[in-house]
């Protein structure tokens, strides 16, 4: 013991005769030392030093991705997370693991994209299309087999009408012919199951493809529906999941009349999503809709029985 002390002391004084820096730094020099020679026994002891990593920041990997779906709510999801203190959220989608052009582009192409956040925050990235993509579910778990995923979901058939509404918009403004919902539904008087809007709504293929590589407790399903209503219920169910203190209150949603859902409220500022979002939908014909729900039912309960629960859905 009083070799191992000697030689802590004897560092210590080579240190401040070679190095005339922070006392921050001397203070991670000679932790350092320490740890080297035996001195740490634990967190205990480590825990009475002074602490210079909390200030520190880094571009870390997403340990929590919200994996879509595409027109489910993952831009409402993303922004709301990021009200909570331990929360960082990257700003755009992207695309890493759906498109093979940016994955070629390595790991630490990723990295770079994600904000700078402290060794106690969550980083958190969402793209949508990754939840309907056959190879990203592969590619995440390469990556880090224990990444949290969260899943947003609404019901299929609101789902493909929002994605119509989302790609009519677009196309108007960009000066694009758009042809009626129904046109695109329905194709030589039968359901045009290959209507890309219809395929992303199969929520039970896609799920199944996810489960060869997570297990089911690393998929947390957020109800769209439910954050819409009630934000507050779904977000508290999220950060059990994260495992995060509980940050996020009601004082941080009001309601706005004139759009009708919640905008938010934090660090004393107020904002609502893009002007884009809660766009008005196409009036549907019925007997399309009845089509759609008819399609879509065996495909939810095959869902709700994967998932092993349910969702108030047509």
């Amino acid at each position: 013991m009083a070799c191992l002390l000697l030689g802590a002391l004897l560092l210590v004084a080579q240190t401040e005769r070679v190095y005339s820096g922070s006392s921050q730094q001397r203070e991670g020099i000679l932790l350092q030392s320490l740890r080297y020679h035996g001195g740490l026994n634990g967190n205990e002891t480590e825990y009475n030093l002074p602490q210079s990593s909390s200030s520190i920041t880094n571009q870390m990997i997403p340990q929590t991705i919200i994996i879509g779906v595409r027109k489910g709510g993952t831009r409402a999801l993303l922004e709301m997370l990021d009200i909570h203190p331990d929360i960082v959220v990257a700003a755009t989608e992207v695309h890493f693991f759906d498109w093979d052009e940016n994955y070629a582009k390595g790991l630490e192409w990723y990295r770079k994209l994600m904000p700078s956040s402290y060794t106690h925050q969550t980083t958190i990235e969402k793209t949508p299309g990754y939840f309907t993509s056959i190879k990203t579910p592969e590619r995440i778990h390469e990556m880090n087999s224990s990444t949290k995923l969260l899943l947003i979901l609404r019901d299929p058939t609101e789902r493909v009408i929002s994605d119509y509404t989302q790609v009519y918009y677009n196309r108007l403004e960009n000066h694009k012919p758009v042809q009626p919902i129904e046109e695109m539904v329905i194709k030589n008087g039968v359901l045009n199951t290959k209507y890309k809007a219809i395929q992303r709504s199969l929520y039970d293929i896609h799920m199944n493809n996810w489960l060869r590589y997570f297990p089911l407790d690393q998929i947390h399903i957020v109800d769209g529906g439910t954050l819409i209503r009630n934000p507050l219920e779904e977000l508290q169910k999220v950060e059990r999941f994260l495992n995060i203190p509980a940050r996020i209150m009601t004082s941080n949603f009001y309601f706005n009349q004139t759009k009708g859902f919640y905008c938010l409220r934090s660090d004393g500022k107020e904002r609502c999503l893009h002007e884009s979002k809660g766009r008005p939908h196409p009036v549907v014909n019925s007997t399309v809709l009845k089509e759609l729900h008819a399609y879509f039912r065996e495909h939810n309960e095959r869902f709700f029985s994967l998932v092993k629960q349910s969702f108030n859905w047509h």
